[in-house]
């Protein structure tokens, strides 16, 4: 009988390789990582286009000076902006810009085929081919 721990590492190599074909399409075609078309996602869809910074770092699992770089290189790239809560100076917000909204758009297609992708090789190999039928089941 196979222990958790074994797979637990089935999960996490599957998870690496789909990460890294990702990170590479993204990367080549769009020239973007894989977390700022993440942070993007989540801006797009959140209210007003902005979440509080610590709420973006929990959103897509980066702690809070990793969030902070990523931010940073998503407004040199005029992808965001910052600014600061009316209420509460010391809380700091990002916003999600017209450009970085355009860049998610046409980054999504990419995405959600490589993912596809990904999957369906993965599905293919017998050590993966359960975890990828419980990831798509309805």
């Amino acid at each position: 009988m196979e222990t958790d721990g074994a797979r637990w590492d089935r999960v996490v190599t599957l998870h690496g390789g789909v990460e890294q074909r990702l990170a590479k399409a993204l990367q080549r075609r769009h020239g973007i990582g894989l977390s700022e078309y993440r942070a993007l996602c989540r801006l797009v869809h959140a209210p007003d286009g902005e979440l509080r910074m610590q709420e973006l770092a929990a959103l897509i699992g980066l702690n809070q000076s990793s969030v902070s770089r990523l931010v940073t290189r998503l407004e040199s790239a005029g992808l965001t902006r910052r600014d600061h809560c009316p209420a509460d100076r010391r809380g700091v917000y990002t916003q999600v810009t017209d450009e970085g909204r355009a860049v998610q758009e046409k980054a999504a297609p990419t995405y959600e085929g490589e993912l596809t992708a990904a999957l369906d090789d993965a599905a293919a190999e017998p050590a993966f081919a359960p975890l990828v039928q419980m990831l798509r089941a309805r």
